[in-house]
């Protein structure tokens, strides 16, 4: 809901979230979802798993239920079994897919995501589709933001880039 708001955050080494919605809730829940999921790693000694971290984030939805946050939610990273991406609504729910969008212009973005998405795309052919997804996506839905920000999560860690409105 807000065109300028961050919307990726970083919530363990390799894992992240990226948010539509209302800004003050989106940074609220990653607060939370990362203080839990650093008290789970210090106690097991051990790095959160992707799904973890998107269950756990499920559940603090589900636990808000009567008085939710109002965010639709992609949580994404890299673990010792590979790549994951799960989408998240206001409720809860936990899907796992290979990609996803959400926010008011999803579908003009998943248009393009389904069209030009290949298994084992480079990072920077990734990039480069997420660019374009996101650019159709403002153009088109008033209400989507401006710029772009993008948490790009590799083996060696997650990186964040942001890349302002074209003028």
């Amino acid at each position: 809901m807000s065109k300028s708001g961050k919307k990726v955050f970083k919530i363990a080494e390799k894992i992240g979230a990226a948010c539509a919605g209302i800004v003050a809730d989106m940074q609220i829940l990653t607060r939370e979802v990362t203080a839990h999921l650093n008290i789970y790693s210090f106690e097991r000694e051990q790095s959160v798993t992707v799904r973890t971290a998107a269950k756990l984030m499920g559940s603090l939805l589900f636990e808000r239920r009567y008085f939710p946050y109002l965010a639709q939610t992609i949580v994404g990273g890299i673990d010792e079994s590979g790549p994951k991406l799960f989408v998240l609504d206001p409720l809860g729910s936990v899907i796992e897919d290979k990609f996803t969008a959400v926010g008011s212009g999803s579908e003009i973005a998943m248009g393009l995501l389904e069209s030009d998405f290949r298994e084992g795309m480079s990072v920077e052919d990734a990039k480069g589709l997420v660019r374009k997804a996101i650019k159709a996506a403002s153009a088109r839905d008033i209400a989507s933001g401006e710029g772009l920000d993008m948490l790009i999560i590799t083996d060696k860690g997650a990186l964040e880039a942001h890349e302002p409105p074209a003028k």
